[in-house]
């Protein structure tokens, strides 16, 4: 079987069905947002994709990007306590459904921007990124925060 892609709308939609089975009573099997926190996170990344916000290279990923990029695009599954960027951090409190509607809303942005190469190709941490792995890496960063919280 291939990897799930946000691009392919029948991947995309078992995604976002994922997405809106969330409460907002779910709970964190580990880390510590919630789980309007997490989708508030989660949006971070595909808008830096889109070019919708910008975020200067960090200092850790010119050290280390390269190879945590590898891990990332190998088809490994995210582990838990990876450290986060002081950019992608949520600590305030977030309204559960303006957070899963915009989420909702940014994939599928995302996923037209990617299928017309229209992604913007530097990550802060990863670095430049080909329309692939930004598929892959956002792919496993969302599934990532929806098994967090159970989903």
């Amino acid at each position: 079987m291939s990897q799930p892609s946000l691009y392919r709308e029948a991947d995309r939609t078992a995604l976002l069905d994922r997405l809106q089975r969330l409460s907002p009573e779910a709970r964190a099997q580990w880390g510590k947002m919630d789980v309007a926190q997490a989708m508030a996170h989660c949006q971070t990344p595909l808008r830096i994709g889109l070019g919708e916000i910008t975020v200067k290279r960090a200092f850790i990923g010119r050290l280390f990007g390269g190879m945590a990029k590898r891990k990332q695009v190998s088809g490994q599954v995210t582990p838990r306590g990876l450290p986060t960027l002081n950019e992608f951090r949520v600590s305030d409190q977030r309204d559960f459904v303006r957070e899963r509607d915009n989420l909702v809303a940014v994939v599928k942005r995302f996923a037209v921007a990617g299928s017309a190469g229209a992604l913007r190709s530097e990550h802060p941490f990863f670095g430049k990124l080909t329309a692939a792995e930004w598929d892959l890496i956002m792919w496993n960063h969302i599934d990532h925060h929806l098994r967090q919280f159970g989903g």
